[in-house]
């Protein structure tokens, strides 16, 4: 296995034809049998890798090069979910534009060299893999939502914590699923799962969500801001399904793809299996 077989079985598994800005090959490599991934691979990881003996390092998290100065590029997929989600593409991508505009200002003046600097001088093939996991876990938790609460249109919040408490990936757990706004007895409505859009959109993203009839959104995580914006504008609700198990349920479909294939992977730095 070299890189390219690694980028490609995560990339066929969510369903793309081609590496978002998010994800790429930072160093190549061949003859690749031990991966160490994680959530948030830098150098001290790098080197870690290296003293055990690993042949290639996968970030999950964009941390070198082109997959930081133009991560705000990838948030364009959420302009797509908007729509699906009965947004009218103009108001999306206006919407959008405040956040993707900040996080582009913010991305281009980092110092994107850092980690791949690292790698190179090390010559350890090293990669990010980012949206394709956020895909596949979006897909995953929406279809398990769907089908438990198909039937019910009643559900409330505690059904939905309830329903994520039930599943491995988030119990026992340090971070819980939890409702930022709303509270145990609010109706959900229609649920949106928001795990796949390079970073949070914004208050206006989730405004237009909510007057577009989206009841309950499923995020990783949500700023401040956001939560006390949805809140004061009190039509929509809001649950956090940690991030750190949320990232493993996508990077875990590719992680096993990996060793189905032959290849040793080790997982650390917030997967959790």
């Amino acid at each position: 296995m070299n890189t390219n077989d690694l980028m490609n079985t995560a990339l066929s598994l969510a369903k793309l034809d081609k590496m978002p800005y998010d994800t790429n090959i930072i160093v190549e490599g061949e003859n690749i049998k031990k991966v160490l991934i994680g959530i948030d691979m830098e150098t001290p990881e790098l080197l870690l890798a290296q003293n055990l003996g690993y042949d290639c390092v996968v970030s999950h998290h964009p941390k070198a090069d082109s997959c930081i100065v133009d991560f705000a590029k990838v948030m364009d997929v959420q302009i797509d979910r908007m729509v699906k989600s009965g947004v009218p593409i103009n108001k999306a991508q206006k919407a959008l534009k405040k956040q993707q505009t900040s996080i582009d200002m913010g991305r281009h003046a980092s110092n994107y060299d850092r980690v791949s600097s690292a790698a190179r001088l090390m010559e350890m093939p090293y990669l990010n893999i980012h949206i394709p996991a956020d895909f596949i876990t979006e897909e995953i938790v929406q279809t398990r939502l769907d089908t438990a609460f198909e039937d019910k249109p009643k559900t409330k919040l505690s059904d939905i914590i309830d329903e994520l408490n039930s599943w491995e990936y988030y119990q026992g757990k340090a971070a819980q699923p939890v409702i930022r706004v709303g509270s145990n007895d609010d109706y959900a409505g229609k649920i949106e799962v928001l795990m796949a859009g390079g970073t949070n959109g914004g208050v206006d993203v989730y405004k237009s969500y909510f007057e577009a009839g989206v009841g309950t959104i499923i995020a990783m995580h949500v700023p401040e801001n956001v939560k006390n914006a949805v809140a004061e504008q009190n039509i929509g609700n809001i649950i956090i399904a940690p991030h750190m198990p949320s990232d493993s349920i996508g990077l875990l479909e590719i992680v096993n793809a990996w060793r189905d294939q032959g290849i040793e992977v080790k997982t650390m730095s917030g997967i959790v299996e």
